[in-house]
């Protein structure tokens, strides 16, 4: 799969999904393997993964939220990682 870029619109990719686990009190990323265990910020970052909204609008939506000057650095690294492990899917439409 190609990098992710500015105008990618990015989706969770089949299977895989967010979820609030009450008993640890933690976000989740699961998929059919396994989960990860989200920190606050990557899971801001993944709700916003719908195919709609492109990674160019999902930084300006995070950064009008946060403070940091690296938010935009952080975005795609994390989008980035995720799509390494086929978790997630991006198109240019």
């Amino acid at each position: 799969m190609s990098s992710i870029g500015a105008y990618n619109r990015p989706r969770m990719a089949r299977g895989v999904r967010l979820f609030w686990d009450e008993v640890r009190q933690q976000h989740l990323l699961l998929f059919p393997e396994g989960l990860l265990v989200l920190n606050a910020t990557a899971f801001a970052v993944l709700e916003l993964c719908d195919g709609r909204r492109t990674v160019s609008e999902m930084v300006t939506i995070l950064a009008a939220q946060h403070s940091s000057a690296k938010v935009e650095k952080d975005v795609y690294y994390l989008l980035s990682r995720i799509a390494e492990r086929g978790l997630l899917e991006h198109s240019n439409e």
